[in-house]
């Protein structure tokens, strides 16, 4: 079978505020795409084509096109193919399987792939508003302050209602990626807490943002790039062989799971009934994933990185990566198996809550810290002898799942 090997990439600090800094988004872009060519010491000629992850651009930054501006980046970018890639919050990593695609397909031999959001341009209530349209708008958003915290706290009180669902365990889960969030020198957070339970359990943090979500919660309002090299088998040779690297060092894309649900929370959860899981098409992705690694589950995996944009879709990742049977995703918080030193660590760089979510941006981000964590690049999030890992990225409240196995 054809693979497509990850060759590395580029992460921007998720911590800065690009307006503030008079910056647009072509500066955004220009850095990630720079830095993941430094990176892998590669020029742009060297580069194929090129797929952009981005939500919404056209709201945030009155921009589309984002293509276009690989061009404007660099002269010897000129006449480059490139695409750009919607599915919310889940842009990056499906253009991380569109770049796949066309390399296992030998259209093109190696591609650079780009995820952006700049979300600071306008207030709190505006942006919320424009992250309603990863739902269905004029259902489920239209006239709602803050449609997302509402739909994710929904999400628990399905778990609730379903097998019982206690605070205590949504706090812990905010506790660790704040926690592990403080190793990561590119998170958005990792200076804002001293010590986190403590932090974590009093003022602002503790403020309810709607139902059963307090701030704690919630991931943050994010800028930010990720950017990653891939190459087919052929163009990763000539690479890894220029520079004394054995290929079999060089991670791939070992397995993917892509699913669709309906788009409304409603109806998911109507066409889940009778489903042990909750979002059966993200329990899908995710055996998908594992199918096409070869793999039997997560026990053949050394570390997750999952879509925590609220803690009740970490929690809700739990029995659905198949590390506990369904509902009792409470029994890996409370043994530590999912901790930074635990048996299955989830979310080693701090994940949405605590290391930022720039929607378009977190699934090629994620990708690049299984392919840190494979390859022993991860720094002070490093987790011991990591050498498969996962991702599961959502968009919308689980309307698109994608996940991907790395692994070298």
């Amino acid at each position: 079978m054809p693979k497509t090997y990850i060759l590395g990439g580029y992460q921007s600090d998720f911590a800065r505020n690009w307006r503030k800094e008079e910056h647009n988004l072509r500066d955004v872009m220009a850095e990630s795409v720079f830095g993941a060519l430094d990176a892998v010491s590669m020029e742009p000629g060297d580069i194929d084509t090129a797929h952009v992850g981005n939500f919404a651009g056209e709201l945030y930054s009155k921009q589309g096109q984002m293509g276009g501006f690989f061009a404007e980046i660099s002269p010897d970018f000129g006449g480059l193919p490139t695409s750009r890639h919607e599915a919310a919050c889940a842009s990056g990593s499906i253009s991380i399987l569109m770049a796949s695609a066309e390399l296992e397909a030998e259209r093109y031999g190696t591609a650079l792939v780009l995820g952006v959001e700049q979300m600071k341009t306008v207030s709190p209530v505006e942006g919320g508003d424009f992250l309603g349209t990863a739902g269905w708008y004029e259902l489920e958003a239209e006239g709602v302050e803050l449609p997302f915290p509402k739909l994710f706290g929904r999400l628990g009180d399905v778990y609730d209602e379903r097998y019982g669902l206690e605070a205590a365990h949504l706090q812990r889960l905010a506790e660790l990626n704040y926690e592990n969030a403080q190793r990561n020198p590119a998170a958005q957070t990792r200076k804002w807490l001293g010590d986190v339970p403590s932090d974590l359990d009093e003022g602002k943090y503790v403020a309810p943002i709607t139902g059963r979500l307090l701030l704690r919660d919630c991931s943050q309002i994010t800028d930010g790039a990720a950017a990653l090299v891939l190459a087919n088998e052929e163009r990763a040779a000539e690479w890894a062989e220029a520079r004394g690297i054995d290929l079999a060092e060089v991670p791939t894309l070992q397995g993917w799971g892509h699913h669709t649900a309906a788009l409304t929370f409603d109806e998911k959860i109507a066409q889940a009934q009778g489903d042990e899981y909750v979002l059966p098409h993200t329990r899908r992705a995710i055996t998908d994933a594992y199918d096409r690694a070869g793999i039997d589950g997560f026990s053949d995996l050394d570390v997750i990185e999952t879509h925590d944009c609220f803690t009740t879709s970490h929690y809700m990742a739990i029995d659905h990566f198949g590390i506990t049977e369904p509902g009792k995703c409470y029994e890996a918080i409370e043994d530590g198996r999912i901790d930074f030193n635990g048996e299955i660590p989830m979310n080693p760089s701090g994940g949405l809550i605590g290391g930022g979510h720039p929607v378009g941006a977190t699934g090629v981000r994620q990708a690049l810290d299984a392919w840190k964590q494979v390859t022993g690049n991860a720094g002070d999030y490093q987790v011991e002898g990591a050498n498969r890992a996962a991702t599961l990225n959502i968009g919308g409240s689980g309307t698109t799942s994608v996940s991907l196995i790395i692994g070298r």
